[in-house]
């Protein structure tokens, strides 16, 4: 005697499935949109807060800052309106309206990622008087001494950048030795465990400063006029 034929149940609908998928990814990305475009005023106006903490830290004596941008392969002028992805550089003034220095942004990988920074430069001193970690994500504990060791951070109090007598080159380059081995205002003191990311620091600082710190010590009037 045979049994009754086995009924297989029908496939359910791809169709609606599909479509539940599709208005759920959709619901998503409008949301995740919507937030972006609502906190980026408040992301912006806090990271400019931020860099504005910044130059004065690196700039100390300075009672106000303005912003320049580069021209081409020429002199700078005062910022007007958006960037558009010139080079800035921000002037710091005395309560006399005497400029004191200026500050760049410099980059560089690190041992994890791009670490970023601003330092600032004195004329006078012809030396680089402080930097500030404006980006980094170094180990926790190791590479972020970068941001807090009070002995690496005595290093940028005054790290000679002087120029030779054509003012066209750095006379001795930004260099990074071991902790303790430093013996000229040039060089940078490593930190012990995170050796990469101080000597990471000096190489971003050396390409930087053999860049533009010719360049806007020969532009300086620039910077006095634009005040």
């Amino acid at each position: 005697m045979t049994g009754a034929p086995v009924l297989e149940a029908a496939p359910p609908p791809v169709w609606p499935m599909y479509r539940a998928l599709v208005g759920v990814g959709l619901l998503c990305g409008l949301l995740i949109v919507s937030v972006f475009e609502l906190t980026r005023p408040v992301i912006e106006r806090n990271r400019a807060e931020a860099l504005r903490r910044a130059i004065f830290e690196v700039l100390p004596g300075s009672e106000s800052v303005a912003t320049f941008r580069a021209l081409g392969d020429a002199g700078f002028e005062p910022l007007a309106g958006e960037p558009g992805g010139a080079r800035l550089v921000h002037a710091g003034f005395d309560s006399d309206g005497h400029l004191v220095g200026v500050a760049l942004e410099a980059s560089g990988m690190g041992y994890q990622d791009v670490i970023r920074l601003l330092y600032g430069y004195s004329f006078e001193r012809e030396a680089v008087i402080g930097i500030r970690v404006l980006e980094s994500r170094e180990t926790p504990g190791l590479g972020d001494k970068i941001e807090t060791d009070p002995d690496f951070l005595a290093n940028f109090e005054s790290l000679d950048v002087s120029l030779d007598a054509e003012g066209a080159r750095i006379l001795h380059p930004i260099e990074a030795v071991k902790r303790g081995a430093k013996e000229h205002p040039w060089q940078i003191d490593g930190i012990t465990g995170a050796t990469i990311s101080s000597a990471a620091i000096a190489d971003m600082l050396r390409r930087s400063t053999a860049t533009w710190i010719s360049r806007i010590h020969r532009n300086r009037a620039d910077f006095q006029r634009g005040a």
